[in-house]
């Protein structure tokens, strides 16, 4: 077999997305940490007056860096899947598995930063008559 055999070129392939993956995933947690050391710095030189806005960037870092690092075995799964390669398939959608159950805690932490709670509903402050005939407001 030389090596422009359809497959030799699936193994370059899968060996390639591999490489991009980890590298990609290496660069997303390059990102995370500057973007902590940032918020380390305003911190210690503003007293935190941008504490907000670092925890939102870090937010959209850290579902980034899940997406990548959920998906991207799984893309190669579905790659070494297509190229035949059932067992290199099974290992990358496992390691998918468990990528996407171990970050799930985080993914929901972030998007719950991302996507704050609604704030409450104002109480009613006009009067406002019941019935049985009575028509004097509480309170006064």
């Amino acid at each position: 077999m030389t090596s422009s055999t359809p497959a030799a070129r699936s193994r370059y392939a899968l060996v390639l997305l591999t490489v991009v993956w980890v590298v990609a995933c290496l660069a997303l947690l390059w990102w995370l940490f500057t973007i902590g050391m940032e918020g380390w710095a305003d911190h210690h030189s503003n007293g935190g007056g941008r504490s907000a806005e670092f925890g939102r960037r870090s937010a959209r870092a850290l579902l980034l860096l899940a997406a990548t690092a959920a998906g991207g075995p799984a893309v190669i799964a579905l790659v070494a899947f297509g190229c035949r390669y059932r067992r290199t398939g099974l290992v990358y959608l496992l390691l998918a598995v468990v990528a996407a159950a171990a970050l799930a805690p985080a993914v929901a932490d972030a998007a719950r930063t991302l996507r704050p709670p609604a704030a409450p509903l104002p109480a009613p402050t006009t009067c406002q008559e019941h019935s049985g005939g009575d028509s004097r407001c509480p309170g006064g």
